[in-house]
């Protein structure tokens, strides 16, 4: 199996390296709070997904 005969620059290791970035997550207000949220999911402050309540959020009050 070949095998490199001299080491490869820093810079063209960067060079292969140029398309690997960081993309920011694609967000979008919520139809029914406002608040931000992730795009295809349930509204995490509300709970809402497409118009319709789809998970149960607890308003931080516990009961003991």
């Amino acid at each position: 199996m070949p095998n490199p005969k001299r080491r490869h620059s820093k810079s063209r290791r960067d060079k292969r390296r140029t398309h690997y970035k960081a993309v920011a997550p694609t967000v979008a207000s919520c139809a029914h709070c406002g608040s931000m949220k992730l795009n295809h999911t349930a509204c995490p402050s509300c709970g809402y997904y497409n118009g319709r309540k789809m998970i149960e959020i607890n308003s931080g009050a516990s009961v003991e």
